[in-house]
């Protein structure tokens, strides 16, 4: 038995995703064309003509699937366990301490290491 893992896609869905894109192209092509018009305008238009393109993905088979995923993706955030004010706030200091000692290991590391290398040039020590 054939199966596949994907649902083939209609040349109508390649047809709108083609569509859609050379109309975001356009837009972008069109709001630097007509540069002598006041910016207010080529971003509204440039705006509409987006909104324009994503209702036309919207309306293929991966728009669709994206949208839904969209949704359970929202779904699920409302799941998660936030941490309280209190967690955040000590978990925060925690990693800020923890950088701190790092920077000073390190720095400690880069003192002595350069004061090694002095000392074997015979440049001081």
């Amino acid at each position: 038995m054939n199966t596949q893992a994907e649902a083939e896609t209609s040349v109508v869905d390649v047809v709108k995703q083609v569509f859609a894109l050379l109309l975001v192209s356009a837009a972008v092509v069109g709001f630097y064309y007509f540069s002598e018009f006041p910016l207010l305008y080529r971003v509204l238009s440039l705006v509409a003509i987006v909104i324009l393109a994503l209702v036309v993905m919207l309306t293929t088979r991966l728009g669709q699937n994206t949208w839904a995923f969209m949704l359970e993706s929202k779904q699920e955030v409302r799941k998660v366990v936030w941490p309280s004010r209190a967690e955040t706030m000590q978990t925060t200091l925690m990693v800020f301490a923890m950088v701190f000692i790092v920077g000073l290991i390190l720095w400690l590391l880069d003192m002595f290491l350069f004061w090694g290398v002095r000392v074997l040039t015979g440049q001081g020590g």
